[in-house]
């Protein structure tokens, strides 16, 4: 069992640095103030989902999915 804790703490400090560098690359919320002048209707505002920033956004959601998931499994095996 301590075995198991053990890969589980490596793999949760890996995802940690993951994704704390991948919300690091991502573009800031700023950007979308250009979105009231109509600027959003850019072939980047319409295909963002396809984008580098889109599939960033995935796999930050992704990571966050995981990072929960080992916690709380970290946490139920401390009572």
């Amino acid at each position: 069992m301590a075995v198991l804790k053990t890969v589980l703490m490596v793999i949760f400090i890996l995802i940690s640095i993951v994704l704390t560098v991948i919300v690091l690359m991502q573009e800031g919320k700023s950007a979308g103030l250009g979105a009231i002048s109509g600027a959003a209707d850019t072939y980047w505002g319409k295909n963002k989902g396809r984008s580098m920033e889109g599939r960033l956004v995935m796999i930050t959601r992704v990571m966050v999915i995981l990072f929960l998931v080992i916690a709380a499994v970290l946490n139920i095996g401390s009572f």
